[in-house]
């Protein structure tokens, strides 16, 4: 039994998934990886399938009948990985913008009393590869804005890269979680730091996927900046 669960959320990620199950199984660190699939129509499950007939209990497969969100989709993988008694649950991307083996860092970095750990492209600068410059500066610029209104000491409040001490999410009543983008990202770490959780941050590269098509899209751009004010406003009103 690993004290570590790796959740991936996955949608039409037939091209990255086995490639980035096998990065994790590789790591001299043994991890659990959770796949949560939104049925996939590119059949992105079907390969999970194959594969846990090599990884056997390492590997597990959760399928949503429908496209319900990156938010909603690591809530449902925090419930499964805390009812299954994981003590450290990363969240992690499927299509290697994420190093997997930044996993052993961030999992260190909780081991030595961080609550939680985030994967930081901007701890140490702009650590970004691939990118466009305006998508840089947006996701820069998305956590200036961020720490402006929240006051949290932040560097990337956006970062999709984490790893939680399972007491986090104990604490965080995740039925209450309002957002499924970006803003879920900002949501989650509000939610630790108003609970006055340990956040470090540890550098890392971020690269921009080679294969598959990115989820990105206006209205997650739009819930992210109203959302970080409506999570000010709620704490102000001790409602969060």
């Amino acid at each position: 039994m690993s004290d570590g669960i790796v959740i991936i959320p996955t949608y039409n990620e037939i091209e990255n998934i086995e490639s980035i199950i096998r990065a994790v199984f590789s790591l001299p660190k043994s991890f659990h990886v959770l796949i949560v699939d939104d049925n996939s129509p590119d059949k992105t499950a079907d390969k999970v399938i194959e594969l846990q007939k090599e990884f056997g209990d390492r590997l597990f497969l959760e399928i949503r009948k429908k496209k319900s969100g990156l938010g909603t989709a690591y809530v449902h993988g925090f419930k499964w990985a805390m009812q299954h008694n994981y003590n450290y649950i990363f969240e992690m991307d499927a299509d290697f913008s994420h190093n997997p083996n930044d996993l052993e860092r961030l999992y260190e970095a909780c081991i030595n009393g961080a609550d939680l750990a985030i994967g930081s492209r901007y701890v140490t600068g702009v650590n970004v590869v691939n990118w466009p410059l305006s998508r840089v500066l947006l996701s820069y610029f998305a956590s200036v804005y961020v720490r402006m209104i929240t006051g949290m000491k932040i560097m990337d409040a956006t970062a999709g890269f984490i790893c939680y001490r399972r007491e986090v999410l104990e604490k965080i009543n995740l039925d209450a979680i309002k957002f499924i983008g970006y803003a879920f990202q900002i949501e989650m770490k509000y939610r630790a730091f108003a609970k006055n959780f340990k956040i470090v941050e540890v550098p890392v590269i971020f690269t921009d996927r080679t294969k598959g098509q990115s989820k990105m899209s206006g209205a997650i751009i739009k819930e992210a900046i109203f959302g970080v004010i409506s999570l000010r406003f709620r704490k102000f009103l001790n409602r969060l």
